[in-house]
């Protein structure tokens, strides 16, 4: 009864992470492995951090739309379940 929604579920999370490692490589974001491993022994002052561009606060109030979206429609299947018990 209940498991058709949660395969659909997992099918549509295992589509989204295929679509973003498909990206990821696209891109080259796995090109330079060993980057990361010498980056606590390079003797170069780190730059300054500067503050939040409106762009990115932007960015930032749209991934949170986006994750309380999910979360609404997560909630809304398993009440609509609960309450119809799962016909």
């Amino acid at each position: 009864m209940y498991f058709p929604y949660f395969i659909t579920y997992i099918i549509v999370g295992f589509i989204m992470t295929v679509l973003v490692f498909g990206w990821a490589l696209k891109n080259n974001q796995f090109k330079n492995q060993d980057r990361a491993r010498f980056l606590p022994l390079e003797s170069e002052p780190v730059a300054p951090l500067t503050a939040a561009t409106g762009f990115k606060r932007f960015e930032a109030y749209i991934l949170l739309l986006f994750g309380l979206a999910g979360l609404l429609v997560s909630f809304s299947a398993v009440f609509y379940i609960l309450l119809t018990g799962g016909k």
